[in-house]
């Protein structure tokens, strides 16, 4: 039986397992990681999924303060979700759904903070309401796929059309 429990729970050296297994070793290149740097885990908002009857770790996902800095240099604040891993063995079971409706189930529909992550749009738009669209003049700290930068925001949080996303430095 799968069970979504607080990623705090979790020994950090089985979910450094976890990711390396499901993006690789060299995982921290990636421009996800530079877009976070220095920031702390939203321990509130990553969640892991587990067998309980084997007490193993099946899936991550993990959130982190960001934030979109306009042409004018005002930080916007959004909530970076990912990495959302599953191993291998256990992808294509609903894991990663399971984990991302609880996270949604903890934000609130009308949630101040946008939620930006990089993956696939039509698995994100179909299930969760992410969305391409409005991130086409944001740039990151490093090369992506614009197609990939997707957000999912209350729609009376506008959201500047240009900008940079980092770490939320306050």
């Amino acid at each position: 039986m799968t069970t979504i429990i607080p990623l705090a729970e979790i020994d950090p050296q089985l979910v450094d397992a976890l990711l390396d297994s499901a993006f690789g070793e060299d995982r921290h290149d990636r421009t996800a990681y530079k877009v976070r740097e220095g920031m702390d885990m939203l321990e509130g908002l990553s969640l892991a999924a587990v067998d309980q009857d084997k007490q193993e770790l099946l899936g991550s996902i993990q959130c982190w303060p960001i934030a979109l800095t306009d042409e004018q240099g005002k930080m916007h604040p959004m909530i970076m979700v990912g990495p959302v891993a599953v191993y291998p063995d256990f992808q294509r079971e609903g894991i990663g759904r399971a984990m991302m409706a609880a996270l949604l189930k903890e934000i609130q529909p009308d949630a101040p903070l946008p939620l930006v992550l990089i993956g696939d749009p039509e698995y994100y738009e179909r299930f969760f309401d992410f969305t391409a669209e409005g991130t086409s003049g944001w740039t990151l700290p490093g090369p992506w796929d614009p197609s990939r930068l997707l957000v999912r925001s209350g729609k009376n949080i506008p959201l500047p059309k240009t900008g940079t996303l980092g770490p939320w430095k306050r």
